[in-house]
């Protein structure tokens, strides 16, 4: 696991270090579009879309939208299952029960 995100950061810093200046992709993304495919990639495992999404927005942006999408997950997830969020957040970090 601390593999994984070692290899994640490093990559994250090696895209901060290159050329910003590609002409791949002259749309702007907002943080919470860049957030919404970086998690998503993340859980597939898609290292390119990864890299993609980290070029998108500045670290700051994405560290808070990441956090804004995960506190929002957690939320609709309590109201599903009529539980507390810390409940959920507990259980899907894999915590005992507070």
């Amino acid at each position: 696991m601390f593999d994984r995100a070692r290899k994640s950061f490093a990559r994250f810093f090696d895209t901060m270090r290159a050329d910003t200046d590609n002409d791949r992709d002259k749309r702007t993304h907002n943080l919470f579009e860049a957030a919404a495919v970086y998690v998503s990639a993340c859980a597939e495992d898609d290292q390119d879309k990864i890299d993609e999404a980290v070029g998108w927005v500045s670290p700051e942006a994405l560290s808070f939208g990441v956090s804004e999408l995960a506190c929002r997950a957690v939320i609709a997830l309590a109201r599903e299952r009529d539980e507390s969020p810390q409940t959920v957040a507990r259980a899907l970090l894999g915590l005992p029960a507070a």
